[in-house]
């Protein structure tokens, strides 16, 4: 296929392309920045500048591009930031695409586990209903911009990804120099349940979700292994060979973090990838312990 990726050069997209092209696929990446490549497209969603003729003809679209959700403290002006680089990038992609006289089958769009909201030991599927605050709000806004596509026809694919594992970025790669120090611990209650996927299957999600046509909708990319906090703390210090005994309080990490803390660190969302499981989708990874020792050449 004729693949566009946008977000090509993020934690994700780094390691889509390669993937993307060993498969036989012509892959065509959207940046920001000024094209590099003969399949590079360059585009401004701020100032709604999008070479629609490069884009006729194309296949499919994997639409990753956003602003690092956790780069710095939600305050009134990063939250618009967020918005913008999510909600309304996405809307003005779908609708370029919408206006094309051969536009693509098929758009898969990230989103994020941050739909479901903080739900307690609640088992979350795709059929689930929408969480509240900032980030529940944000990731179906998010979902709702590509309504332009749904309507032209194209099959549409919300990939709801949970916490990506892997040692080159994201939050793993945050917290393995203070494990490595030995002053990892858990974090608020340790209860909260964190729906982790690693790098290589949210890889594979992508690939399958652009592949097979009986996926549309919600999909859940996150490991079939959902595990509480305190299972992370101990599991990740067991594969580096470090104690855990320096836990950080609820309170300390609203002081660092601010309200970032309450959805990325302490909220819990139990999420379970029902719709990849009932495609027969193989999981490199289903358990931690093996995801880490991977990834960590442990």
């Amino acid at each position: 296929m004729k693949v566009l990726v946008t977000g090509a050069t993020g934690l994700v997209g780094s390691a889509l392309v390669p993937v993307l092209t060993a498969n036989g696929h012509e892959v065509f990446r959207l940046t920001r920045s000024e094209a590099k490549q003969g399949n590079d497209i360059h585009w401004n969603p701020t100032s709604r500048d999008l070479p629609k003729a490069r884009l006729e003809g194309l296949d499919a679209v994997v639409h990753l591009a956003g602003e690092n959700i956790a780069a710095s403290r939600w305050t009134k002006t990063v939250k618009e930031r967020l918005r913008t680089s999510r909600v309304d990038t996405t809307k003005f992609l779908c609708d370029t695409l919408a206006q094309l006289q051969q536009p693509p089958k098929t758009l898969v769009c990230a989103s994020a586990i941050g739909y479901y909201g903080q739900r307690g030991a609640e088992i979350l599927t795709e059929s689930t209903s929408p969480g509240t605050g900032f980030l529940a709000d944000l990731c179906r806004d998010w979902e709702a911009a590509c309504e332009p596509a749904r309507k032209l026809g194209m099959r549409v694919v919300n990939l709801r990804i949970g916490v990506i594992l892997s040692p080159k970025g994201g939050a793993l790669a945050k917290m393995l120099t203070p494990f490595r120090m030995g002053v990892g611990g858990v974090i608020g209650s340790g209860r909260q349940y964190w729906s982790w996927i690693s790098i290589d299957d949210v890889v594979e999600a992508i690939h399958t979700s652009l592949t097979n046509p009986g996926l549309s909708g919600p999909v859940n990319a996150t490991a079939p292994t959902p595990v509480t906090n305190v299972d992370f703390t101990k599991t990740l210090g067991t594969v580096l060979g470090r104690p855990t005994i320096f836990p950080m309080p609820a309170f300390a990490a609203r002081l660092a973090l601010g309200e970032m803390a309450d959805d990325l660190l302490l909220g819990s969302a139990r999420v379970m990838p029902n719709r990849l499981s009932e495609s027969n989708f193989h999981f490199q990874h289903p358990k931690l312990e093996g995801a880490l020792r991977f990834l960590l050449g442990r």
